[in-house]
């Protein structure tokens, strides 16, 4: 089955995609179940491929980053997910020393490019860098590229997006670097990547029109859909059998500083 769908997204020009060693639990259940990591499993199957794009790949051996680089299978590389839930740190500065194509992803797990971009450059320093004195980590320029048109044809719209060119679509943010944060300018990539945030993009286009213009729609009314969102995801979480570990913060820290204050008198 999995060869199967693959095979038809690569003949249809779509995207396979699927998630791929995020949580030790997953490749242990996948060891034991059929004796084989998740990634090798995808890749005994034939499911790999320049159609395929594996989200996170946190636990990944040498023998898997050679067989994503021989196969020509994408990446999502997650660094947020890592950083609330994960295992592990996908080691996207050695998938790039090998050619392997990754995009900068996210599962829902952060709302802003500019955040993503510092977060990537963020756990790959923690995770990987550190421990080798790497002080350049990417340089900056590898965020954005694999931000905009490296990320752009890791899930297969190299062709129509990624970058400003003849022939392409004329998707593109008109940023406002005009801000405390950017002044005196040293290295514009360096600060995109580590100082930039969503407040400064003023307009958005897509295929030449201006869609967005200070985060918010031209042709459309946001707030009116954002008010909906709001009312049903209330109604939704409040009547989900979610079993929450710990109480939601303000509790926690209340009940934190009764516990303190307790001590405190004996």
């Amino acid at each position: 089955m999995l060869r199967m769908v693959s095979s038809m997204c690569a003949e249809a020009g779509a995207i396979f995609q699927t998630h791929v060693n995020e949580h030790l639990a997953a490749v242990e259940r996948s060891l034991v179940a059929r004796g084989m990591r998740p990634l090798g499993l995808l890749h005994h199957a034939g499911a790999l491929g320049p159609q395929a794009l594996l989200a996170h790949v946190t636990l990944v051996t040498p023998f898997e980053l050679n067989i994503l680089r021989d196969t020509d299978t994408a990446v999502s590389y997650n660094p947020v997910a890592s950083q609330w839930k994960g295992n592990a740190v996908a080691p996207a500065t050695m998938m790039a020393a090998l050619g392997i194509r990754f995009a900068l992803g996210t599962d829902a797990t952060r709302s802003d490019g500019f955040r993503l971009m510092d977060a990537a450059e963020a756990a790959q320093k923690l995770a990987f860098a550190l421990e080798v004195g790497d002080a350049s980590c990417g340089g900056g320029w590898m965020w954005l590229d694999h931000a905009t048109w490296r990320g752009a044809d890791a899930v297969g719209l190299g062709t129509v997006a990624g970058e400003i060119a003849i022939g392409k679509s004329a998707d593109f943010l008109i940023i406002d670097i005009d801000v405390p944060e950017f002044q005196p300018s040293f290295d514009l990539s360096w600060e995109l990547v580590r100082l930039g945030n969503r407040d400064q993009i003023a307009a958005v286009f897509v295929a030449g029109e201006l869609k967005l213009w200070r985060g918010w729609p031209v042709d459309w009314n946001a707030r009116a859909l954002l008010d909906d969102v709001s009312r049903i995801a209330q109604i939704a979480v409040r009547n989900a059998p979610i079993h929450k570990i710990h109480a939601p913060s303000v509790n926690d820290r209340a009940e934190v500083r009764q516990q303190h204050w307790v001590r405190e008198l004996h």
